[in-house]
């Protein structure tokens, strides 16, 4: 590859992310993410390090949920902070923390909001949820970050079914550490070969009769690296081939129990299904880059939508609000409150 090609490629990358922010905005503004404790270990949310600031003072907040037009945090009211707010305004700025595996350091960012109220949080008297409203569009780092959960939240019911096979090429890019691995049968491990991944299920390949497998619950574990990852999904054998020349090998289906399905695999595999799309529909293209002329922001704004769909098409907006609220929503502990 050229000097030349590889400039043309990281315009590319560059212009892609930018397009791909663009449409996580439109398509979920409006979506809630609760931020379970689950949310809060596939985000690398630091929760140490968010806080409220107002008039020059600092709170500790626990972020209960967040949409790109507003937030609600648990504050509590002990610390004065309601005479602070009315000195401000209501005026008050939220700080994000996030460590991701992308970048050494944390990512932290202000976003500046007005307090539209607040009501007690349970049954205390001492600690609140404030329902905060941003008062411009969020930074990009928030809105990539909760965008990618939505959009494999949204894709993990749309392309459900969408095998990737384990050939050698895609277990270096999904970054699976190996094709052998486990099933557990009542508990009980028993070794198998991935033979395909997806949303809905794997199949495997293993010894044992057809006919003592089927309809049995059982869970298969999946290990992944950079970063290293192991993900433990629960299912049920509901198909079952055979292994031509091979009577005591068989392949079978695992469906993966919807609600079981861990958002870190959600994650892993739509990240793998979108780069495989935007390499299908756009590096085969870069000749085809302008070697001066660069679009402008708002140019590439405009023709975010189009570009997208011609590269790597997010689902509409109205099957991403109908499956972003259905599968987001978690439990939320957010431990004693803060002093």
């Amino acid at each position: 590859m050229t000097k030349a090609q590889r400039h043309r490629i990281i315009n590319l990358m560059s212009i892609l992310n930018s397009q791909k922010i663009s449409i996580y905005y439109d398509l979920f503004k409006s979506i809630d993410v609760t931020f379970s404790k689950e949310i809060n270990q596939v985000t690398g949310l630091v929760p140490n390090q968010v806080y409220l600031k107002c008039v020059g003072d600092f709170w500790p907040c626990i972020v209960y949920s967040s949409s790109f037009e507003g937030a609600k945090v648990v504050v509590n009211l002990k610390s004065g902070i309601l005479r602070k707010m009315e000195r401000a305004n209501n005026m008050v700025s939220l700080r994000f923390c996030f460590k991701t595996s992308e970048k050494g350091n944390p990512v932290a960012f202000f976003v500046n909001t007005k307090n539209m109220g607040h009501a007690p949080y349970g049954n205390s008297e001492d600690v609140a949820m404030f329902n905060l409203r941003f008062t411009q569009r969020p930074p990009d780092d928030l809105i990539e970050i909760m965008g990618r959960i939505l959009d494999a939240n949204v894709n993990s019911v749309k392309r459900r079914d969408e095998r990737i096979v384990m050939t050698p090429d895609v277990i270096r890019k999904l970054n699976v550490l190996s094709k052998e691995t486990a099933v557990f049968i009542q508990g009980v491990p028993r070794n198998v070969i991935l033979r395909d991944l997806a949303f809905s299920g794997a199949r495997v390949i293993m010894m044992g009769v057809a006919k003592f497998l089927l309809d049995k619950k059982a869970s298969i574990r999946v290990d992944f690296d950079d970063p290293r990852e192991s993900f433990l999904i629960e299912g049920i054998f509901e198909k079952a081939e055979t292994v031509e020349g091979r009577k005591d090998l068989i392949v079978l289906a695992l469906s993966f129990y919807e609600n079981s399905l861990p958002m870190g695999y959600k994650l892993r595999i739509n990240d793998y299904l979108s780069v495989i799309r935007a390499d299908r529909g756009n590096l085969d293209k870069i000749d085809e880059l302008p070697e001066k002329k660069k679009p402008a922001a708002a140019e590439s704004a405009a023709e975010a939508p189009k570009a997208a769909a011609e590269t790597d098409p997010l689902p509409l907006k109205e099957s991403a609000e109908k499956a972003g609220k259905a599968a987001v929503d978690g439990g939320f502990d957010p431990g004693p409150p803060p002093a």
